[in-house]
């Protein structure tokens, strides 16, 4: 009897009002409303993760993006192109979501112009390269992992030079993609004076 007592309460609870709407139409409106929430959400992220949407505005368009049409990572034998959100964003949904957390930066600086011409660029290039280099070093190259494994890199195929290197420095996690391969997919800013 107290089982049936303690359903017809919790059935009453559910479908009684709870000021103007019941409890189960609130709890169903939720997770509808979660549900769409949730859709446009990673939707937004999705778009907002393509190289279409990189280079829609002229600062990337016309700098770095054009860098990358001469490189082997737009170009190459085998036809496999790594887009802007290959290397500048990490594949995992969290890391993803911290790093897009940490470029609402470039929303400001596109507001305020704070590279809106090529001179304006050239003069913060070196801080913008620093920056993106800190962060590869500082998450081990995430993003070239994504596609470059070092388990499966066939030293053979390799210059003697790259091969002992990758062997030396990869193996033994002394250092990291980025120590070494700065300016594979855009050009180096002027690093006189700075060092290396």
């Amino acid at each position: 009897m107290a089982l049936r007592d303690s359903i017809i309460t919790l059935w009453k609870t559910l479908t009684g009002p709870a000021r103007h709407f019941s409890l189960g139409f609130l709890t169903f409106g939720g997770f509808i409303a979660g549900i769409m929430f949730w859709g446009g959400f990673n939707t937004a992220l999705e778009l907002t993760n393509t190289e279409t949407f990189c280079i829609s505005c002229h600062e990337m368009r016309d700098n770095v993006y054009a860098e990358l049409k001469s490189t082997i990572h737009y170009t190459n034998r085998s036809g496999v192109r790594a887009t802007c959100p290959d290397c500048h964003v990490p594949h995992q949904w969290t890391d993803k979501i911290a790093r897009k957390m940490q470029a609402s930066k470039e929303v400001w600086g596109k507001i305020f112009g704070t590279i809106s011409t090529r001179d304006k660029f050239l003069e913060k290039r070196l801080e913008l390269a620093g920056h993106e280099w800190e962060r590869l070093k500082a998450n081990d190259s995430l993003e070239c992992r994504n596609c470059h494994n070092f388990e499966f890199m066939d030293f053979t195929a390799q210059s003697k030079r790259a091969a002992d290197h990758h062997a030396r420095f990869l193996a033994n996690r002394e250092k990291t993609c980025i120590d070494c391969h700065k300016g594979i997919a855009h050009r180096l800013p002027d690093m006189a004076g700075i060092a290396k």
